[in-house]
Protein backbone atom coordinates (compact mmCIF):
# COMPACT_ATOMS: atom_id res chain seq x y z
CA UNK A 1 0.00 0.00 0.00
CA UNK A 2 1.19 3.36 -0.87
CA UNK A 3 -0.16 6.41 0.61
CA UNK A 4 0.03 9.80 -0.87
CA UNK A 5 -1.73 13.59 0.85
CA UNK A 6 -4.59 14.99 -1.57
CA UNK A 7 -3.56 18.29 -1.23
CA UNK A 8 -0.26 17.36 -3.11
CA UNK A 9 -2.58 16.24 -5.97
CA UNK A 10 -3.67 18.03 -8.91
CA UNK A 11 -7.14 19.56 -8.82
CA UNK A 12 -8.35 17.27 -11.63
CA UNK A 13 -7.32 14.07 -10.11
CA UNK A 14 -10.51 11.92 -9.72
CA UNK A 15 -10.64 12.71 -13.59
CA UNK A 16 -7.09 11.59 -14.51
CA UNK A 17 -7.67 8.67 -12.07
CA UNK A 18 -11.14 7.81 -13.52
CA UNK A 19 -9.62 8.11 -17.50
CA UNK A 20 -7.19 6.25 -16.90
CA UNK A 21 -9.46 3.29 -15.06
CA UNK A 22 -11.94 3.18 -17.63
CA UNK A 23 -9.17 1.87 -19.94
CA UNK A 24 -9.23 -1.42 -18.24
CA UNK A 25 -11.93 -3.94 -19.39
CA UNK A 26 -13.42 -3.74 -15.63
CA UNK A 27 -13.31 -0.88 -13.82
CA UNK A 28 -15.89 0.06 -10.18
CA UNK A 29 -15.81 3.74 -8.96
CA UNK A 30 -18.25 4.55 -6.01
CA UNK A 31 -18.69 8.35 -5.62
CA UNK A 32 -20.45 9.75 -2.27
CA UNK A 33 -19.74 12.93 -3.87
CA UNK A 34 -19.25 14.12 -0.02
CA UNK A 35 -22.71 14.75 0.59
CA UNK A 36 -24.63 14.45 3.95
CA UNK A 37 -26.46 11.34 4.51
CA UNK A 38 -27.92 9.71 7.33
CA UNK A 39 -25.62 6.78 8.38
CA UNK A 40 -22.85 7.71 5.86
CA UNK A 41 -21.97 7.48 2.08
CA UNK A 42 -20.33 5.10 -0.01
CA UNK A 43 -16.66 4.89 0.73
CA UNK A 44 -14.54 6.55 -2.44
CA UNK A 45 -12.84 3.61 -4.28
CA UNK A 46 -11.37 3.20 -7.70
CA UNK A 47 -11.02 -0.76 -8.69
CA UNK A 48 -10.03 -1.91 -11.86
CA UNK A 49 -9.21 -5.72 -13.58
CA UNK A 50 -6.89 -5.98 -16.46
CA UNK A 51 -6.05 -9.85 -16.46
CA UNK A 52 -9.90 -12.23 -16.47
CA UNK A 53 -10.82 -14.56 -13.97
CA UNK A 54 -13.62 -16.53 -13.26
CA UNK A 55 -16.12 -14.33 -11.93
CA UNK A 56 -19.46 -16.17 -10.06
CA UNK A 57 -22.28 -16.28 -12.36
CA UNK A 58 -25.42 -17.11 -9.52
CA UNK A 59 -25.95 -16.78 -6.32
CA UNK A 60 -24.56 -19.88 -5.32
CA UNK A 61 -21.43 -19.85 -7.12
CA UNK A 62 -21.03 -15.85 -5.53
CA UNK A 63 -21.25 -17.61 -2.05
CA UNK A 64 -18.52 -20.25 -2.46
CA UNK A 65 -16.14 -17.46 -4.06
CA UNK A 66 -16.73 -14.60 -1.30
CA UNK A 67 -15.87 -17.48 1.02
CA UNK A 68 -12.34 -17.69 -0.63
CA UNK A 69 -10.29 -15.43 1.88
CA UNK A 70 -8.88 -12.49 0.00
CA UNK A 71 -7.35 -8.74 1.44
CA UNK A 72 -8.99 -6.97 -1.64
CA UNK A 73 -12.15 -5.49 -1.54
CA UNK A 74 -14.85 -7.70 -3.94
CA UNK A 75 -16.35 -4.85 -6.68
CA UNK A 76 -20.03 -6.47 -8.02
CA UNK A 77 -23.41 -5.44 -9.86
CA UNK A 78 -26.78 -7.36 -9.57
CA UNK A 79 -29.35 -6.91 -12.10
CA UNK A 80 -32.83 -6.51 -11.60
CA UNK A 81 -33.17 -9.87 -13.33
CA UNK A 82 -31.44 -11.82 -10.28
CA UNK A 83 -35.33 -12.15 -9.24
CA UNK A 84 -35.63 -15.03 -11.56
CA UNK A 85 -32.85 -17.02 -9.29
CA UNK A 86 -34.07 -15.72 -5.93
CA UNK A 87 -38.15 -15.91 -7.17
CA UNK A 88 -39.73 -18.61 -9.16
CA UNK A 89 -40.03 -15.39 -12.03
CA UNK A 90 -39.01 -14.50 -15.51
CA UNK A 91 -37.98 -11.58 -17.91
CA UNK A 92 -38.85 -11.92 -21.45
CA UNK A 93 -38.81 -8.05 -22.80
CA UNK A 94 -36.32 -6.50 -24.97
CA UNK A 95 -32.69 -6.06 -23.67
CA UNK A 96 -30.51 -4.06 -25.59
CA UNK A 97 -27.73 -3.83 -23.51
CA UNK A 98 -27.48 -7.45 -21.96
CA UNK A 99 -25.49 -6.91 -18.63
CA UNK A 100 -24.52 -10.49 -17.13
CA UNK A 101 -27.33 -11.24 -14.31
CA UNK A 102 -24.67 -10.77 -11.73
CA UNK A 103 -20.89 -9.86 -11.74
CA UNK A 104 -18.13 -9.66 -9.48
CA UNK A 105 -14.47 -9.06 -9.60
CA UNK A 106 -11.40 -8.94 -7.19
CA UNK A 107 -9.54 -6.32 -8.17
CA UNK A 108 -5.75 -5.94 -9.20
CA UNK A 109 -5.22 -2.17 -8.50
CA UNK A 110 -7.59 -0.34 -6.49
CA UNK A 111 -7.46 3.19 -5.05
CA UNK A 112 -9.09 4.71 -1.90
CA UNK A 113 -9.65 8.33 -0.62
CA UNK A 114 -9.66 9.09 2.97
CA UNK A 115 -9.96 12.40 4.86
CA UNK A 116 -7.05 14.14 3.54
CA UNK A 117 -5.07 10.60 2.00
CA UNK A 118 -5.17 8.80 -1.03
CA UNK A 119 -3.74 5.35 -0.74
CA UNK A 120 -3.01 3.07 -3.69
CA UNK A 121 -3.27 -0.74 -3.15
CA UNK A 122 -1.74 -3.42 -5.79
CA UNK A 123 -1.95 -7.62 -5.21
CA UNK A 124 1.53 -9.31 -5.57
CA UNK A 125 1.12 -10.35 -8.90
CA UNK A 126 0.07 -6.54 -10.33
CA UNK A 127 2.29 -5.51 -13.13
CA UNK A 128 3.02 -2.02 -11.87
CA UNK A 129 3.80 -0.95 -8.53
CA UNK A 130 2.02 1.99 -6.59
CA UNK A 131 4.32 4.84 -7.66
CA UNK A 132 4.41 3.81 -10.88
CA UNK A 133 0.66 3.63 -10.53
CA UNK A 134 0.47 6.92 -9.69
CA UNK A 135 2.64 8.17 -12.34
CA UNK A 136 0.77 6.47 -14.54
CA UNK A 137 -2.18 8.40 -14.02
CA UNK A 138 -0.94 11.88 -13.03
CA UNK A 139 0.39 11.56 -16.92
CA UNK A 140 -3.53 10.73 -18.04
CA UNK A 141 -5.01 13.83 -19.79
CA UNK A 142 -9.01 13.60 -19.23
CA UNK A 143 -11.15 14.06 -22.50
CA UNK A 144 -13.49 16.60 -22.68
CA UNK A 145 -15.99 15.87 -25.13
CA UNK A 146 -19.02 14.39 -23.33
CA UNK A 147 -21.51 13.25 -26.43
CA UNK A 148 -22.00 13.18 -29.57
CA UNK A 149 -25.16 15.82 -30.05
CA UNK A 150 -28.31 16.02 -31.26
CA UNK A 151 -29.37 13.43 -29.41
CA UNK A 152 -33.63 11.79 -30.00
CA UNK A 153 -34.68 9.71 -27.24
CA UNK A 154 -37.34 6.86 -28.00
CA UNK A 155 -40.30 5.85 -25.16
CA UNK A 156 -40.11 2.08 -25.45
CA UNK A 157 -43.26 2.49 -23.78
CA UNK A 158 -45.84 5.61 -25.50
CA UNK A 159 -47.15 7.47 -23.01
CA UNK A 160 -50.46 6.95 -23.89
CA UNK A 161 -49.44 3.21 -23.28
CA UNK A 162 -48.09 4.31 -19.73
CA UNK A 163 -51.18 6.47 -18.48
CA UNK A 164 -53.26 3.24 -19.52
CA UNK A 165 -51.21 1.22 -17.41
CA UNK A 166 -51.25 3.14 -14.29
CA UNK A 167 -55.17 3.24 -14.44
CA UNK A 168 -54.91 -0.62 -15.18
CA UNK A 169 -52.47 -0.73 -12.03
CA UNK A 170 -55.16 0.94 -10.13
CA UNK A 171 -57.97 -1.24 -10.89
CA UNK A 172 -55.21 -3.99 -9.99
CA UNK A 173 -54.94 -2.30 -6.78
CA UNK A 174 -59.05 -1.99 -5.78
CA UNK A 175 -58.99 -5.69 -7.14
CA UNK A 176 -56.66 -6.69 -3.97
CA UNK A 177 -53.45 -7.61 -6.34
CA UNK A 178 -51.19 -5.38 -4.60
CA UNK A 179 -51.14 -2.49 -2.76
CA UNK A 180 -48.68 -0.73 -4.42
CA UNK A 181 -46.33 -1.22 -7.82
CA UNK A 182 -43.28 0.69 -9.05
CA UNK A 183 -44.12 1.15 -13.10
CA UNK A 184 -40.95 2.23 -14.75
CA UNK A 185 -40.38 2.62 -18.75
CA UNK A 186 -37.06 3.43 -20.48
CA UNK A 187 -35.89 6.09 -22.94
CA UNK A 188 -33.46 4.88 -25.06
CA UNK A 189 -30.68 6.06 -28.30
CA UNK A 190 -28.88 3.99 -30.54
CA UNK A 191 -25.72 4.88 -32.87
CA UNK A 192 -24.45 6.66 -29.85
CA UNK A 193 -21.20 8.00 -29.86
CA UNK A 194 -19.90 9.15 -26.22
CA UNK A 195 -17.42 9.54 -23.79
CA UNK A 196 -18.73 7.95 -20.21
CA UNK A 197 -15.90 9.10 -18.40
CA UNK A 198 -16.72 12.62 -19.28
CA UNK A 199 -20.57 12.27 -19.06
CA UNK A 200 -20.18 10.59 -15.82
CA UNK A 201 -18.16 13.66 -14.20
CA UNK A 202 -20.75 15.51 -15.82
CA UNK A 203 -23.26 13.80 -14.32
CA UNK A 204 -21.98 14.15 -11.11
CA UNK A 205 -21.17 17.94 -11.84
CA UNK A 206 -25.37 18.11 -12.37
CA UNK A 207 -26.71 16.02 -9.68
CA UNK A 208 -24.07 14.99 -6.83
CA UNK A 209 -25.69 11.66 -4.80
CA UNK A 210 -24.29 9.87 -2.33
CA UNK A 211 -24.45 6.59 -3.61
CA UNK A 212 -23.14 7.34 -7.34
CA UNK A 213 -21.18 5.05 -9.23
CA UNK A 214 -19.37 4.24 -12.36
CA UNK A 215 -19.02 0.78 -13.94
CA UNK A 216 -17.34 -1.15 -16.66
CA UNK A 217 -17.64 -4.44 -17.76
CA UNK A 218 -16.14 -4.45 -20.99
CA UNK A 219 -18.01 -2.81 -23.63
CA UNK A 220 -21.19 -1.92 -21.50
CA UNK A 221 -21.10 1.20 -18.83
CA UNK A 222 -22.85 1.96 -16.05
CA UNK A 223 -23.00 6.11 -15.39
CA UNK A 224 -24.97 5.91 -12.25
CA UNK A 225 -26.03 8.93 -9.95
CA UNK A 226 -28.11 7.36 -7.17
CA UNK A 227 -29.22 9.03 -3.97
CA UNK A 228 -30.73 5.50 -2.59
CA UNK A 229 -28.81 2.64 -0.59
CA UNK A 230 -30.39 -0.82 -0.84
CA UNK A 231 -28.31 -2.10 1.60
CA UNK A 232 -24.90 -2.30 4.02
CA UNK A 233 -23.57 -4.02 6.40
CA UNK A 234 -21.06 -3.43 8.90
CA UNK A 235 -19.97 -5.57 12.03
CA UNK A 236 -23.22 -7.04 13.02
CA UNK A 237 -25.72 -4.60 12.04
CA UNK A 238 -27.91 -4.48 8.78
CA UNK A 239 -29.05 -1.11 7.44
CA UNK A 240 -31.39 -0.59 4.26
CA UNK A 241 -32.73 2.97 3.44
CA UNK A 242 -36.01 3.31 0.94
CA UNK A 243 -36.30 6.36 -0.28
CA UNK A 244 -40.56 6.71 -1.39
CA UNK A 245 -41.70 10.21 -2.06
CA UNK A 246 -40.05 12.95 -4.43
CA UNK A 247 -41.04 16.36 -5.14
CA UNK A 248 -38.90 19.70 -7.45
CA UNK A 249 -37.22 21.67 -5.48
CA UNK A 250 -38.00 25.44 -4.55
CA UNK A 251 -36.58 28.37 -6.52
CA UNK A 252 -36.63 30.31 -3.70
CA UNK A 253 -35.92 29.35 -0.16
CA UNK A 254 -39.49 30.17 0.74
CA UNK A 255 -40.48 28.08 -1.77
CA UNK A 256 -37.98 25.29 -1.50
CA UNK A 257 -39.38 25.08 2.19
CA UNK A 258 -42.86 24.89 1.11
CA UNK A 259 -42.29 22.14 -1.33
CA UNK A 260 -40.71 20.24 1.74
CA UNK A 261 -43.78 20.96 3.83
CA UNK A 262 -45.60 19.35 0.87
CA UNK A 263 -44.14 16.44 0.85
CA UNK A 264 -44.06 15.94 4.55
CA UNK A 265 -47.39 15.51 4.50
CA UNK A 266 -48.96 14.21 1.31
CA UNK A 267 -51.23 11.84 2.78
CA UNK A 268 -50.01 9.15 -0.71
CA UNK A 269 -46.06 9.89 -0.81
CA UNK A 270 -46.46 8.79 3.03
CA UNK A 271 -48.37 5.76 2.71
CA UNK A 272 -46.07 4.79 -0.21
CA UNK A 273 -43.03 5.03 1.99
CA UNK A 274 -44.34 3.21 4.60
CA UNK A 275 -45.62 0.77 3.01
CA UNK A 276 -42.44 0.01 1.42
CA UNK A 277 -41.30 0.61 4.88
CA UNK A 278 -42.99 -2.74 6.49
CA UNK A 279 -41.50 -4.73 3.32
CA UNK A 280 -37.76 -3.74 4.11
CA UNK A 281 -38.72 -4.67 7.88
CA UNK A 282 -40.06 -8.26 7.14
CA UNK A 283 -37.35 -8.68 4.15
CA UNK A 284 -34.86 -8.29 7.08
CA UNK A 285 -36.32 -9.92 9.42
CA UNK A 286 -35.70 -13.25 7.66
CA UNK A 287 -31.78 -12.57 8.06
CA UNK A 288 -32.28 -10.74 10.97
CA UNK A 289 -31.76 -12.06 15.18
CA UNK A 290 -35.28 -11.71 16.64
CA UNK A 291 -36.93 -8.31 17.79
CA UNK A 292 -33.84 -6.47 16.30
CA UNK A 293 -36.02 -5.13 13.14
CA UNK A 294 -36.65 -1.11 14.20
CA UNK A 295 -37.38 1.95 12.27
CA UNK A 296 -34.75 4.85 12.93
CA UNK A 297 -36.40 7.18 11.07
CA UNK A 298 -39.30 7.62 9.58
CA UNK A 299 -40.29 9.88 6.72
CA UNK A 300 -36.97 11.64 6.64
CA UNK A 301 -36.44 14.60 4.14
CA UNK A 302 -33.78 14.87 2.27
CA UNK A 303 -32.51 17.79 -0.22
CA UNK A 304 -30.77 16.80 -3.27
CA UNK A 305 -29.91 19.26 -6.09
CA UNK A 306 -32.86 18.66 -8.15
CA UNK A 307 -35.43 17.15 -5.92
CA UNK A 308 -36.93 16.62 -2.52
CA UNK A 309 -36.64 12.73 -1.23
CA UNK A 310 -38.67 11.38 1.66
CA UNK A 311 -36.45 8.30 3.33
CA UNK A 312 -36.87 6.26 5.88
CA UNK A 313 -34.49 3.80 7.99
CA UNK A 314 -34.26 0.25 8.38
CA UNK A 315 -32.04 -1.24 10.47
CA UNK A 316 -31.40 -4.66 12.24
CA UNK A 317 -29.00 -7.36 13.93
CA UNK A 318 -27.72 -9.99 11.66
CA UNK A 319 -28.01 -13.51 12.70
CA UNK A 320 -24.45 -15.55 13.20
CA UNK A 321 -22.97 -16.98 10.58
CA UNK A 322 -25.05 -15.03 7.70
CA UNK A 323 -23.59 -13.14 4.91
CA UNK A 324 -24.17 -11.35 1.84
CA UNK A 325 -25.86 -13.74 0.08
CA UNK A 326 -28.32 -14.63 2.78
CA UNK A 327 -29.39 -10.79 2.86
CA UNK A 328 -30.07 -10.88 -1.04
CA UNK A 329 -31.89 -13.63 -1.28
CA UNK A 330 -33.74 -12.09 1.91
CA UNK A 331 -34.03 -8.87 0.34
CA UNK A 332 -33.11 -8.92 -3.25
CA UNK A 333 -34.72 -6.81 -5.36
CA UNK A 334 -35.36 -3.64 -3.05
CA UNK A 335 -38.83 -3.67 -2.12
CA UNK A 336 -38.45 0.70 -3.51
CA UNK A 337 -38.16 -0.63 -6.83
CA UNK A 338 -41.09 -3.28 -6.87
CA UNK A 339 -44.06 -2.41 -4.94
CA UNK A 340 -45.78 -4.61 -1.82
CA UNK A 341 -46.70 -7.56 -2.03
CA UNK A 342 -43.06 -8.22 -3.65
CA UNK A 343 -43.64 -11.16 -6.07
CA UNK A 344 -47.00 -10.25 -7.04
CA UNK A 345 -45.63 -7.07 -7.59
CA UNK A 346 -42.56 -8.43 -9.89
CA UNK A 347 -45.14 -10.34 -11.81
CA UNK A 348 -47.30 -6.81 -12.04
CA UNK A 349 -44.21 -4.86 -13.44
CA UNK A 350 -43.47 -8.50 -16.22
CA UNK A 351 -46.90 -7.92 -17.46
CA UNK A 352 -47.37 -3.94 -17.95
CA UNK A 353 -43.87 -2.97 -18.14
CA UNK A 354 -42.08 -2.91 -22.06
CA UNK A 355 -38.44 -3.08 -21.40
CA UNK A 356 -35.96 -5.36 -19.18
CA UNK A 357 -34.69 -3.41 -16.48
CA UNK A 358 -31.25 -4.84 -16.54
CA UNK A 359 -29.06 -3.00 -14.29
CA UNK A 360 -31.75 -0.25 -13.64
CA UNK A 361 -33.36 -1.05 -10.37
CA UNK A 362 -30.52 -3.65 -9.61
CA UNK A 363 -27.49 -3.00 -7.32
CA UNK A 364 -23.78 -1.54 -7.59
CA UNK A 365 -21.80 -2.02 -4.42
CA UNK A 366 -18.61 -3.74 -2.48
CA UNK A 367 -17.66 -6.14 -0.15
CA UNK A 368 -14.88 -5.79 1.98
CA UNK A 369 -12.39 -8.31 3.62
CA UNK A 370 -14.11 -8.30 6.83
CA UNK A 371 -17.86 -9.34 5.07
CA UNK A 372 -18.93 -5.75 5.79
CA UNK A 373 -20.84 -4.69 2.33
CA UNK A 374 -22.69 -1.57 0.85
CA UNK A 375 -24.91 -1.41 -2.49
CA UNK A 376 -27.09 1.21 -3.71
CA UNK A 377 -29.84 1.01 -5.73
CA UNK A 378 -29.18 1.84 -9.56
CA UNK A 379 -31.81 4.88 -10.44
CA UNK A 380 -31.16 7.75 -11.82
CA UNK A 381 -28.65 6.28 -14.43
CA UNK A 382 -27.35 6.22 -17.41
CA UNK A 383 -26.51 2.50 -19.25
CA UNK A 384 -24.31 2.58 -22.45
CA UNK A 385 -23.19 0.13 -24.50
CA UNK A 386 -20.00 1.25 -26.56
CA UNK A 387 -19.61 -1.31 -29.29
CA UNK A 388 -23.56 -1.10 -30.79
CA UNK A 389 -23.57 2.46 -29.58
CA UNK A 390 -27.14 1.68 -27.19
CA UNK A 391 -28.00 4.38 -24.68
CA UNK A 392 -30.41 3.92 -22.11
CA UNK A 393 -32.27 5.31 -19.07
CA UNK A 394 -35.33 4.42 -16.91
CA UNK A 395 -37.33 6.18 -14.55
CA UNK A 396 -40.02 5.04 -12.56
CA UNK A 397 -42.57 5.90 -9.79
CA UNK A 398 -44.60 3.85 -6.95
CA UNK A 399 -48.52 3.46 -8.14
CA UNK A 400 -50.61 3.81 -5.72
CA UNK A 401 -55.10 3.81 -5.76
CA UNK A 402 -54.63 7.55 -5.17
CA UNK A 403 -52.26 7.84 -8.45
CA UNK A 404 -53.34 10.50 -10.78
CA UNK A 405 -51.60 8.98 -14.14
CA UNK A 406 -50.49 12.12 -15.71
CA UNK A 407 -48.48 13.33 -12.01
CA UNK A 408 -46.90 9.49 -12.17
CA UNK A 409 -45.64 10.43 -16.04
CA UNK A 410 -44.55 14.09 -14.56
CA UNK A 411 -42.55 12.65 -11.68
CA UNK A 412 -40.60 10.38 -14.20
CA UNK A 413 -39.81 13.61 -16.01
CA UNK A 414 -38.70 15.05 -12.91
CA UNK A 415 -36.43 11.92 -12.11
CA UNK A 416 -34.83 12.20 -15.83
CA UNK A 417 -33.94 16.07 -15.34
CA UNK A 418 -30.70 15.99 -14.88
CA UNK A 419 -29.71 12.77 -17.03
CA UNK A 420 -31.17 15.01 -20.03
CA UNK A 421 -29.72 18.05 -19.17
CA UNK A 422 -26.34 16.21 -19.27
CA UNK A 423 -27.00 14.57 -22.60
CA UNK A 424 -28.69 18.24 -23.89
CA UNK A 425 -32.13 17.47 -24.37
CA UNK A 426 -34.42 19.05 -23.80
CA UNK A 427 -37.73 17.36 -24.17
CA UNK A 428 -38.77 13.85 -24.40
Amino acid sequence: MYSVRLPDLPPDFRARALEWASGFPLCAYFEPNNVAYPHGSFQRRLAVRGSLAPSPGTLAELEQWLGQASEAPRCGLLTYDLKNEVEVLHSRHPDGLEWPTLHFFEPEIWLEWQTDTLEIHTISSASASPTDILAQILATTPLTPPVSAPLSFEARMPKAEYLAAVENIREDILNGEVYELNLCQEFYAENVVLDPVAVFLRLQEVSPTPFAGFYRWHDRYLLCASPERFLRRQGSTLLSQPIKGTIRRGATPETDEQQRLTLLHDEKERAENLMIVDLVRNDLARVAETGTVHVPELFGLYPFRHVWQMISTVQATAQPGLGLVDSLRAAFPMGSMTGAPKIRAMQLIEHYERARRGLYSGSIGYVLPNGDFDFNVVIRSLQYRQDTGYLSFQVGSAITYDSVPEREYEECLLKARAILDVLGVQHL
